[in-house]
């Protein structure tokens, strides 16, 4: 792993109306590390992912991701950038097919528009076109979704659903991608796919992983660190075995010493 870290999170704190959702969170995140966040529900979790993704604007702290300074560029810039990420309730394009949904995370990618593509084979559109196409359909083989491709994504099982998410993430050709209870609601089969995938995801295509997810069996597992909040604010960061036995840890989980 490089020694500066791909994302920097430094004091990071948000209010809605006086309400805190984050106080004073920091920590950093390594490239091609797979860190998982954790909490109790209401912990700040889905927050600090929407402060990184650019969705919500930090009341106070700082973000550097790549060794720049992020705080103030919108979501749009974060993904040029390089971050990605798929949401607790699935966000897809319903009437649109599974490809046409995968294509959408590509969009940023394309250099020609509306006028330079009318000239199609002159100006690299039609090779732009094919490579674009090749790389839907390595992360369709990746994610073993052949099979539904064409079919509409609102028709599809939820544990479908959550994987053609993950499909169109990975297709905004991301550094990093955050990745909110990627394993919510599935039954332990469509889990372990779904760990499967994040876990090569991770280690053979290089991609930095932040993971909310609250089967703590698979966080142990998959993470190289955990990051534990509570209440808007970190308790604990740690290696998974650390964390595990942190008696601050069990108190946020159990609501008392363990």
């Amino acid at each position: 792993m490089s020694a500066q870290p791909i994302l920097e999170v430094n004091g990071a704190s948000l209010s809605f109306k006086g309400v805190r959702a984050l106080e004073g969170v920091s920590f950093s995140v390594a490239p091609g590390e797979m860190f998982s966040v954790i909490g109790p529900n209401g912990a700040g979790k889905t927050s600090l992912l929407n402060c990184i993704s650019g969705r919500y604007a930090l009341s106070s702290g700082s973000l550097r991701f790549e060794g720049q300074d992020i705080t103030r560029r919108r979501p749009a810039a974060r993904a040029e950038l390089g971050i990605a990420r798929t949401f607790q309730n699935l966000a897809l394009f319903a009437h649109l097919s599974v490809t046409d949904n995968i294509k959408v995370g590509r969009h940023h990618l394309l250099k020609n528009n509306f006028l330079s593509g009318g000239l199609y084979w002159l100006t690299g559109a039609r090779a732009e076109e094919l490579a674009h196409h090749e790389a839907v359909e390595e992360i369709i083989d990746f994610l073993e979704i052949q099979h539904i491709r064409h079919a509409a994504a609102g028709t599809l099982p939820y544990g479908l659903r959550k994987r053609v998410e993950l499909a169109r993430a990975v297709a905004c050709k991301p550094k990093l991608v955050l990745l909110d209870e990627p394993m919510a609601g599935m039954n332990v089969e469509e889990k372990e796919d779904m760990a499967r995938y994040i876990y090569d995801l991770n280690r053979e295509w290089g991609v930095t992983v932040i993971m909310i997810e609250h089967d703590m069996g698979v966080v142990m597992d998959m993470s190289d660190r955990v990051l534990v909040l509570n209440f808007g604010e970190k308790i604990v960061e740690g290696l998974p075995g650390e964390v595990t036995h942190n008696p601050l840890v069990r108190e946020a989980y159990l609501g008392g010493a363990a």
